[in-house]
């Protein structure tokens, strides 16, 4: 079993972290939330004419046919960087959506526009306060028409078409919607993090069309977002290093009573703690990553701990950088703030900690039974 990524997908990983650099990514992030404008669009084109949006659609649709462990090394860079652009909406959920349940006519007509940016997606789940289940999903599809509302979907405004999970009379349905249809209204909804804008979709009589099976819409779901776990997990890791690369530099150039701050004690052992955290979601999610590739049935339990241990790096390491900033790093001046901002969002876009945290627990049960 090999856990390391391979020469070419360190190669990628080493020219993405050039390029966002070259962009000055994560000062795009703060204009992006100055100017409330939810994507950066002009990093978004550039980011489609490198072709990542296309990396896991297979050739026969213009993509690059290349599998998941580059789309695990791109996370971790545009989590360093808190890229604005409805990355992960379009491409870990929606584009995986069409890849793996729609019918071949969809795939021709959707996946080829995906490459060149002329379609972006994003996936409609969530309709209340509590944590979307197979019973209490009541926007309904009747007859391919949808109606009901959804919210807290991230970058609805920027995407051109949406999967929304639907209750039809034979059970749970994925439905593919276009946002220029009839019926559709799109409105933002507050955030901690307005560089990636989330928005409610309401749906009166819109015409769908059908992913996947009749009835078996939530079992779709679940994969995905087992799927989606991990390659999250991998932006939080990079958001949780980037961190304590922002703590660890200002350890080493602020002064306190004539000595370097991270000379102190109290310092030293903040940044072991974050490293020790980022070390430990790293471990978990390079192995969900090799679940995720292999098609491994430990996928569940790997990508649920992935998640649970990521989440918890990001969370714990943002903090901890805005302290070692002597608290000074929630102001505006410094970007500590960002990098916290977008750990919140990140713990709860497939669900909360305590929701992943049950997954895992059930997931660890059925393995210990079979």
């Amino acid at each position: 079993m090999n856990l390391d990524f391979s020469d070419d997908q360190k190669y990628l990983k080493e020219e993405a972290r050039k390029f966002f650099k070259k962009e000055n990514t994560l000062k795009a992030t703060r204009n992006t939330l100055e100017d409330k404008s939810f994507i950066d669009q002009d990093l978004w084109n550039k980011v489609v004419a490198l072709g990542w949006t296309g990396i896991t659609i297979p050739e026969e649709y213009d993509g690059l046919g290349l599998g998941h462990l580059e789309l695990c090394v791109l996370a971790e860079e545009m989590g360093k960087v808190l890229a604005p652009i409805p990355f992960s909406s379009s491409v870990y959920l929606f584009t995986e959506a069409i890849n793996k349940f729609a019918s071949e006519d969809i795939k021709k007509e959707i996946l080829p526009k995906l490459v060149t940016g002329e379609i972006v997606g994003t996936l409609c789940v969530t309709e209340d306060l509590h944590a979307p289940t197979e019973e209490n999903i009541v926007t309904s599809s009747n007859k391919g028409q949808i109606n009901g509302k959804k919210i807290a979907v991230p970058d609805a405004k920027a995407a051109t078409h949406s999967i929304v999970v639907s209750k039809s009379s034979t059970g749970i349905d994925l439905r593919l919607v276009c946002h220029e249809s009839n019926g559709v209204s799109i409105n933002h909804m507050d955030s901690i993090d307005e560089s990636r804008g989330h928005f409610s979709i309401d749906f009166k009589d819109v015409d769908s069309k059908l992913i996947g099976e009749e009835g078996n819409g939530w079992e779709c779901y679940q994969s995905l977002i087992d799927q989606a776990a991990v390659l999250f997990s991998f932006e939080q890791i990079g958001g949780a290093q980037a961190s304590l690369d922002m703590a660890l530099e200002y350890a080493k150039e602020r002064y306190a009573f004539g000595r370097k701050i991270g000379s102190f004690q109290a310092i030293k052992h903040k940044l072991a703690d974050m490293y020790v955290s980022i070390t430990l979601a790293k471990s978990n999610s390079y192995y969900a990553a090799w679940a995720l590739s292999t098609d491994s049935s430990d996928l569940p339990v790997a990508s649920a701990t992935a998640r649970v241990s990521a989440t918890k790096a990001f969370q714990f390491c943002s903090k901890e950088n805005i302290q070692t900033h002597g608290g000074n790093g929630f102001t505006w001046e410094y970007d500590c703030h960002l990098f916290y901002r977008r750990s919140k969002l990140l713990s709860l876009n497939l669900g909360s900690l305590s929701n992943w945290k049950n997954r895992l627990v059930t997931g660890l049960e059925k393995s210990n039974i079979n």
